[in-house]
């Protein structure tokens, strides 16, 4: 198995085994371990799903027979790695975890010591030793690495998260939590009921299977009926491992991870803390954010899909923020990596210290109409689909129909089996045939039928 746009992902047990988590560890530990002569300690961490405690398990066996020390933090986001790294003095961290995908899924994510995820050359350097493991000399005895617990790591991260918005009282607002049944459930009321807000909370009990299960940012329906029938402020929807948020106003109607970048972007340019005066997002980002952003005197930079290549582009260029459409939102001076809490917290303390209602603040970036049409196609199909000539053809002359008028995406997914095609454009109802055509060619095409 390899690593895709967000680590290692696939069918728990069945492509993501336990062997695999065992081998993984040891490659991992490894590779992350050259640059100390010291012991390596390395976080890990997990979502809710069923099958986390069973991959969790091997792959810090996998760990500790290479002679690295694990320290567990349990149940905690992915963000939390990336937060707590440096207070365990640790030199990588590890997250299991398959994010917005259904329970039955899960994968690995790997953070260096510093917090970030990591670059294409050292996920294909774990890659290459994994294919060595038959040659190691483990160690024994002593040197035989050993788990650790970590009580104090939710605590940890709750006051880290409180520290980024200065703990600014929020003791007015009433918020509307969805936790999509996953690794927020614990860490987000205790940091908006710790700020002094009313919480409201669905999507907070977990039983391994129902993690995303109709609840969370990829589901907004739930948090959108829940806000419309309680009088709330905000309310905000994570995915499974809480590197995600999405938001929806005092009326129910959603704002994606483009329309929250556009309200915090104003804000910290107001503030003088908008480094740059410019906003990293992807090539998914709605056109009207980059119609907003010349309005208002900003710049968008952009870069391929997947929340490390924003957070690559911002440490090259010194930027502070940036994101995803789908709610990845990286606040760079605070975390180094995207955060569903704090992307939350930092609305939140938009409208506690302005007093203005959230649909008042959502009205820097006007949409323009958007469709995204999934096709069903596996992962070892892609290329064989994508090079197919009267397939090449028919995006070329989509491209061509939309020019001057919109544009066409066609992007395979990096973490499921899937080509989505994206289409804008003035006209919704011609975007939405277009896409849904393009995909049923797509489909067609891994069947021989085209």
């Amino acid at each position: 198995m390899k690593f895709g746009t967000d680590g290692i992902r696939g069918l728990a047990n069945k492509e993501l085994t336990a062997k695999l988590a065992f081998e993984v560890g040891q490659a991992g530990a490894l590779v992350l371990a050259k640059k100390t002569t010291a012991r390596p300690r390395i976080l890990v961490a997990q979502d809710t799903r069923l099958s986390s405690d069973m991959l969790v398990a091997a792959l810090t066996a996998g760990l500790c027979s290479v002679g690295a020390d694990v320290i567990n933090l349990g149940v905690l986001p992915t963000p939390a790695i990336a937060a707590l790294v440096n207070r365990y003095n640790a030199h990588a961290g590890v997250m299991m975890s398959a994010s917005h995908n259904p329970f039955y899924d899960n994968g690995i994510k790997f953070f260096d010591g510093n917090g970030y995820k990591l670059p294409d050359h050292i996920e294909d350097e774990i890659e290459a030793q994994i294919l060595k493991l038959d040659d190691l000399d483990l160690p024994s005895g002593a040197d035989v690495g050993r788990m650790l617990p970590a009580p104090d790591a939710l605590p940890c991260y709750v006051d880290f998260l409180k520290k980024c918005v200065n703990s600014t009282d929020l003791s007015g607002l009433t918020i509307a939590l969805d936790c999509a049944n996953g690794a927020t459930y614990q860490a987000a009321p205790l940091v908006f009921e710790g700020l002094g807000a009313k919480v409201l909370l669905i999507g907070n009990n977990p039983d391994g299977i129902n993690i995303n299960d109709k609840c969370g940012s990829t589901y907004m329906n739930t948090i959108a009926e829940f806000v419309r029938q309680n009088k709330v402020d905000a309310g905000f929807a994570f995915d499974g491992d809480g590197d995600r948020c999405l938001a929806v106003d005092e009326n129910g109607n959603v704002l994606d991870g483009d329309m929250i970048m556009s309200i915090i972007a104003m804000h910290m340019k107001s503030k003088g803390k908008l480094a740059h005066n410019t906003v990293v997002a992807t090539v998914m980002s709605n056109l009207g954010l980059f119609a907003a952003a010349k309005e208002h005197g900003l710049t968008v930079e952009q870069t391929k899909v997947g929340d490390r290549y924003v957070m690559e582009r911002m440490k090259e260029g010194g930027f502070t923020l940036g994101g995803e459409q789908s709610g990845h939102i990286i606040l760079l001076n605070h975390q180094t990596t995207g955060d569903g809490i704090l992307a939350s917290l930092a609305l939140a303390t938009i409208v506690a210290t302005t007093g203005k209602a959230l649909s008042i603040l959502n009205t820097v970036m006007t949409k323009m109409p958007q469709t995204l049409k999934n096709a069903k196609i596996p992962n070892d199909k892609k290329d064989m689909v994508l090079s197919n000539p009267q397939v090449a053809a028919e995006i070329g002359n989509a491209h061509t129909k939309f020019e001057g008028r919109g544009r066409v995406l066609i992007r395979p997914s990096g973490t499921e089996p899937l080509i989505r095609v994206m289409i804008e454009g003035s006209n919704l109802a011609e975007i939405e045939a277009e896409a849904t055509r393009l995909a049923d060619l797509l489909e067609q095409a891994t069947r021989g039928g085209t």
